[in-house]
């Protein structure tokens, strides 16, 4: 291999690595200056959500029955049962969320999420399936017993359909159900923006994660700099 042909070789090989080297600059540059931003995509989203106003996301139905009972003189009794449905609802206050209520960890790629704490909403009485039952009597024939029997159950049968809408279990449904919504509502426009970016809720009410939140920023904080 002459001398020539082999400078001609080596700088033809430079060129080339020069070429390589300066498409990989390009890109990366181009890529930090036009990559997305998490954090704006984040608030846009946030934006949406908060026109929705409400997220309900659960509903469940419950059957209540309770009994009254109204005794007069010590020997004239009366009673009387209500066997109640009615369906509730679980929603968040979507309107309460701001850019408080989100934290990026840019170090995990994490959006933490705060929401409001689920609301019950009802219960929703299915009037037409009210059942009552009562043991007559005489005591509800010449009285005004039976209107006071009536107004207890359906006292104690709205209280009884919230205590049961409130149990441990539905509660823990409606915030599954719920944290899977808005994980969805926030992650897909990350991921539509090639962002890998992983999305955690966490209710306003549930233990706060001191670990993540120590090396996250608040969105307040970000547009704060």
């Amino acid at each position: 291999m002459t001398r020539s042909l082999r400078s001609a070789l080596i700088g033809a090989a430079t060129a080339i690595l020069l070429l390589v080297a300066g498409g990989f600059v390009l890109r990366a540059v181009l890529l930090d200056r036009f990559a997305p931003d998490p954090e704006t995509i984040a608030t846009a989203s946030l934006q949406g959500m908060r026109e929705q106003n409400r997220l309900s996301t659960f509903a469940a139905r419950y059957v209540a029955v309770v009994t009254s009972r109204q005794e007069r003189l010590g020997v004239l009794s009366a009673r009387k049962t209500l066997i109640m449905p009615g369906m509730v609802r679980y929603e968040i206050d979507l309107a309460k969320l701001g850019p408080r209520d989100l934290a990026w960890d840019a170090a995990t790629n994490t959006l933490a999420v705060t929401v409001p704490p689920i609301e019950v909403i009802g219960p929703q009485v299915d009037l037409n399936a009210i059942r009552e039952y009562d043991d007559g009597g005489v005591l509800m024939t010449l009285t005004d017993v039976e209107s006071r029997l009536d107004a207890a159950n359906r006292s104690a049968a709205q209280a009884e359909l919230l205590r049961q809408a409130r149990a441990p279990l539905p509660m823990r449904l409606a915030r599954d159900a719920t944290r899977r919504a808005v994980e969805r509502s926030f992650a897909l426009p990350l991921r539509a923006a090639g962002l890998d970016a992983t999305v955690r809720v966490r209710f306003a009410d549930e233990p706060r994660d001191g670990e993540r939140q120590d090396r996250s920023r608040s969105l307040d904080e970000v547009f704060a700099q």
